[in-house]
């Protein structure tokens, strides 16, 4: 049993991070940080952890006795300093993506945990779905043949105007570095890489920005400048040779949390989608071998449990295991 600290008790921390852990047999919260008193009182109170364990300093947390590893889920300009003091204090650290605001920091943290021979994970939570993981399995058989196309779409529908959204720090650049792109665009980056087994070659791209102002949270009568993207298209060439296209926006009406990857092959096709028409489901359909390819038909797979969630994956890094990827 790993006694995990906590650190950025928001949204992602309590939609995946904490959900995770309870479901991990290896793992326990023992320590709790938010600068937000009442997240910090609202999670301490649903997680049992004693007043003593709750902290509004992050060197407070990674200075309390029993914590083993760190888990970061803070907003994107306070990760890399915090994940350092975390590796320099000998803990292990899982840490939500981006890991850095700029390369040269993200650098420096992967050879400090090299150095220090730490385990340590960035979380990118959608290659832990199993039909995602089910089309890795395939494309590695060679069910698909070799791979001549991607595309993939990311799309939400959140930053419409009709959605009122106010100037949250993920239109702020300095405190999220990127937007949609970084945002949506990396997991849709990672999951092209995790399914295909493919690696980047060349990459070129455009990105733009359809609001330019926004509402002040603490006062809708003040409007802050958008410093950041509000969409991004980008093309690349995969290190095998085949191409592959980027659809990302945060402007798609009547999408929640879309993705749709197509990968063409020389023996087949597959379909990935998740959310698709609100559903909130993964699905992988499958077009393989001559007889499908001249009738164009796509059938839905059945979807396996791989039984291996993002936590899970962290705990098996502790244990010195690997993360089962």
């Amino acid at each position: 049993m790993f006694n995990l600290g906590l650190i950025g008790l928001g949204g992602i921390m309590h939609g995946a991070h904490i959900p995770g852990i309870k479901r991990c047999p290896d793992l326990a919260v023992h320590a709790i940080c938010d600068i937000k008193p009442d997240a910090l009182a609202r999670t301490g109170d649903e997680l049992g952890i004693p007043e003593e364990r709750r902290f509004a300093d992050y060197r407070d947390l990674l200075a309390c006795p029993g914590v083993d590893a760190v888990d970061i889920a803070t907003p994107n300009d306070v990760h890399a300093k915090i994940a350092m003091a975390a590796i320099k204090a000998g803990k292990p650290v899982s840490c939500e993506k981006p890991l850095a605001m700029n390369a040269a920091d993200a650098q420096a943290l992967a050879y400090a945990a090299a150095v220090a021979k730490l385990p340590n994970m960035v979380c990118f939570s959608y290659r832990y779905r199993y039909a995602a993981r089910l089309a890795r399995e395939m494309i590695r058989r060679g069910d698909i043949g070799e791979i001549h196309h991607v595309a993939i779409q990311y799309m939400q529908h959140w930053g419409l105007a009709e959605c009122n959204c106010s100037l949250v720090w993920r239109f702020v650049k300095e405190k999220t570095g990127s937007g949609a792109l970084g945002d949506l665009g990396s997991h849709a980056a990672d999951l092209v890489r995790f399914v295909t087994g493919c690696d980047y070659r060349r990459v070129v791209g455009h990105c733009g920005t359809i609001i330019h102002e926004r509402p002040v949270a603490n006062d809708p009568n003040v409007k802050g400048p958008v410093d950041v993207d509000d969409y991004a298209n980008y093309m690349a060439e995969l290190s095998n040779g085949a191409s592959c296209c980027f659809q990302i926006t945060r402007f798609a009406y009547g999408r929640g949390n879309y993705q749709r990857m197509e990968i063409y092959g020389s023996k087949g096709a597959l379909v990935y989608k998740l959310d698709d028409n609100g559903s909130g489901r993964d699905t992988l359909e499958a077009c393989v071998g001559p007889v499908y390819n001249r009738t164009g038909r796509y059938t839905e797979l059945p979807i396996p449990d791989y039984r291996i969630h993002q936590m899970q994956s962290f705990a098996n890094e502790l244990k010195g295991i690997g993360s089962s990827v």
